[in-house]
């Protein structure tokens, strides 16, 4: 009679054919901690950020800024009879990475106005590059609400009939 049975040493089957040992499992996730590491710290890694610019102020002081724009609240309002025209300015700054909020209507306006909070000096700017309108068309907010709801967005463009034509 042949013995047949296992013997008494012999691993069991737990029904699991592949376990990696503990080494190879600590190793896979310190590899993958490790990646994630580095995504989150490298400069792209929260979505667009087209830079922080340098801007000189009128007293000839280059300032850098610290915030991305993707973290600038930007408030787009229509200043103008054309429909639709808010929603498209808002799309566009979005695509470039600010961060728009809903569109909104506002008080009409004979010209486009951007306005900003402290700080953001330089967004207004960069923004007034972006839609192709003079610089001289930000102004600080100073505590005005220009549109309902504005009190904590970093910059307020309140769109005006040049850009109705040109949008």
């Amino acid at each position: 009679m042949t013995d047949t049975s296992q013997p008494q040493d012999a691993p069991r089957d737990t029904g699991s054919h592949f376990q990696p040992s503990l080494r190879k499992m600590l190793v896979i996730l310190f590899l993958f901690a490790l990646t994630a590491f580095i995504m989150l710290r490298s400069p792209g890694a929260a979505g667009p950020n087209f830079g922080t610019p340098n801007i000189t102020t009128p007293a000839g002081v280059a300032t850098q800024t610290t915030v991305p724009v993707s973290q600038v609240r930007v408030q787009v309002a229509n200043g103008t009879a054309t429909a639709g025209i808010a929603r498209t300015y808002t799309q566009q700054l979005m695509t470039l990475g600010w961060n728009t909020l809903p569109e909104l209507n506002g008080p009409k306006v004979n010209a486009t106005i951007i306005y900003y909070n402290p700080g953001f000096l330089w967004a207004a700017q960069s923004i007034a590059t972006a839609l192709k309108v003079s610089a001289t068309d930000t102004q600080p907010l100073n505590g005005q609400q220009p549109v309902a709801g504005a009190s904590s967005d970093d910059v307020i463009v309140i769109i005006g009939p040049e850009l109705a034509v040109a949008g």
